[in-house]
């Protein structure tokens, strides 16, 4: 019997055609930049600290309302205790690293003071070589730290199923905590850790989390994202 994890990577495969035709539908202009639902926020603060979400369709939300996807879930947690931080969600549906590449220099024009990067599974997906994907991640945390130096970059790991060939995958895998410790980054070592697989918190395509699995991914972000935030206090 196939193991939850399982059954969610071998769904990827059948699902990569469907989000290699989805691609063309996808915008790659910034016009999808959105900040991330929020509750009251005092006015009398100071400028708040922007954290950017960089990803794909997992980061956009398919499937679920902009306020029940994760990085809306984060900015109701910072805002719960009140700090200081704005989550800016810059994730487009179908995107690559080579399409994160190209949208981060508009991105940049806005302070970033901490970028997650949530990019790599539709490369995957596409078979392109984990080189190139550790490439294009690696440019996008250059060009974040050539523009602001003081950046806290944090990384979303992500997996491959196996039946896209073990070498590959193996090599896929280790892209994120390589980058992570080249980096001086903070790793999320699987963002859909306890949510992939599980039917009844993935939509029907059982790729993408349903709202309650957005409320999962969002502990897994948190569980990294938390620290680094306090030592930003």
């Amino acid at each position: 019997m196939k193991t939850a994890h399982a059954v969610w990577l071998s769904c990827l495969v059948g699902f990569a055609a469907i989000i290699v035709a989805c691609t063309a539908q996808q915008p790659s202009d910034v016009s999808d930049v959105k900040p991330a639902p929020a509750s009251e926020r005092a006015t009398n603060r100071s400028e708040p600290k922007v954290i950017l979400f960089l990803g794909d369709s997992l980061s956009a939300g398919l499937g679920v309302s902009p306020d029940q996807a994760f990085p809306a879930l984060i900015q109701d947690k910072i805002d719960a205790l009140g700090w200081n931080f704005e989550v800016v969600n810059a994730g487009v549906s179908g995107d690559t690293t080579a399409g994160g590449r190209r949208r981060i220099e508009w991105l940049l024009k806005r302070k970033v003071d901490v970028l997650v990067l949530e990019l790599g599974a539709n490369d995957g997906l596409r078979g392109v070589s984990a080189q190139e994907t550790k490439h294009n991640l690696q440019a996008i945390i250059d060009r974040a730290k050539s523009q602001y130096p003081n950046v806290k970059i944090v990384i979303a790991g992500m997996q491959l199923p196996p039946n896209l060939g073990l070498g590959y995958t193996a090599e896929f895998r280790s892209i994120f905590p390589e980058l992570a410790h080249a980096n001086d980054a903070a790793l999320i070592p699987f963002l859909l850790d306890g949510v992939g697989g599980d039917p009844k918190l993935n939509l029907l395509d059982q790729i993408h989390p349903s709202p309650e699995g957005h409320k999962i991914v969002a502990e897994n972000v948190w569980m990294v994202l938390r620290p680094v935030l306090e030592m930003m206090q």
